[in-house]
């Protein structure tokens, strides 16, 4: 069980997350703007850097096989970006929730986030899914999202700032996102190889980036006590909250799958792949969409218990999966 979720996730990475958040805690004045360090620019400029290594890695021939289980790759894509916000609405306007706080953006903008790329894939592979249509739809998700989230997203930004412009917040994520995948992408065949040679040194990169975007965020918020407000039962409320969204999704993705007729394969593709959300996009088009610090600490608080949620209660299920042999 150890092994499972060190492969899924669940490792020194995850705790390392855990601590940034101590460490942003007792001392905040570190990762704020105002910080002699400069780690927010440090944090900005590398998040450019992991999506250029991204593309590098995108395989044009797998992208390419993967093209033609189109009503496959059409439900997870739904799932993930429309069936998510829509829920989380619906439940917005039945309970009459209050959805000027931060923690309902939050909420909201998980909802609305691309698929997990690695995770997934490992997933699916444990499971006994269908592992390339996996990988296509992991690797789609995060440039569809690019253009999606902030679409969505607009709708409740853009109540709360009257200055909130969609156009130069989509401009953005192209030039610090799109723009560094496309240009890796384009020299796949030429460098391709390289970063399979130090793909690990490229993921502990990455995860350096997230820490400090993580650090930086939670520090602005403890720093302007953005969370004084929050007891630990209510934190620990919304992470069953969260675990209960996580299973009603699985439990509509199984229901779905079958009213379509997809085989145990793709059905597990649609699981893992449709169920997951990103929280290295997360991190970064937070960033650009909540320009404030203190406002983005606090909207990645239910991302963050989510993800947490999804790695262990995905890996426990993605075992049980592969060992039986049934969806």
């Amino acid at each position: 069980m150890i092994q499972l979720l060190a492969k899924v996730g669940i490792n020194g990475f995850f705790f390392a997350l855990l601590g940034m958040i101590a460490l942003a805690y007792f001392f905040p004045s570190f990762g704020t703007e105002q910080s002699p360090l400069h780690l927010p620019d440090i944090a900005e400029y590398g998040v450019s850097v992991i999506f250029f290594f991204y593309g590098l890695k995108l395989n044009p021939e797998k992208l390419k096989s993967g093209l033609s289980n189109w009503k496959l790759h059409l439900v997870i894509q739904l799932t993930t970006f429309v069936l998510f916000p829509l829920i989380i609405l619906g439940i917005g306007e039945a309970f009459n929730i209050d959805t000027s706080s931060l923690t309902w953006l939050g909420i909201f903008y998980l909802a609305t986030l691309p698929s997990t790329v690695s995770s997934s894939v490992v997933m699916v592979a444990i499971a006994g899914g269908n592992l390339p249509a996996a990988i296509f739809n992991a690797s789609i998700s995060s440039i569809i999202g690019i253009f999606i989230t902030p679409l969505w997203m607009s709708r409740l930004l853009e109540k709360q700032d009257a200055d909130f412009d969609i156009s130069s917040i989509i401009l953005r994520l192209c030039l610090e996102v799109l723009l560094p995948v496309i240009l890796g992408f384009l020299m796949h065949k030429k460098w391709g190889k390289w970063t399979e040679r130090y793909n690990s040194t490229l993921r502990m990169f990455d995860q350096v980036i997230i820490l400090l975007i993580v650090y930086t965020s939670f520090c602005e918020s403890f720093a302007n006590n953005m969370f004084s407000h929050q007891s630990f039962t209510e934190i620990l409320a919304l992470g069953f909250w969260m675990l209960l969204f996580f299973a009603v999704m699985f439990g509509i993705m199984v229901l779905v799958s079958r009213w379509l007729g997809f085989n145990r394969p793709d059905t597990i593709t649609v699981l893992f792949c449709g169920s997951k959300k990103s929280l290295v996009q997360g991190a970064v088009m937070g960033k650009v969409l909540f320009p404030n610090p203190v406002t983005l600490g606090v909207a990645l608080l239910p991302l963050m218990i989510y993800h947490a949620l999804q790695l262990l209660a995905g890996s426990m299920i993605a075992q049980q999966m592969g060992k039986k042999g049934v969806v």
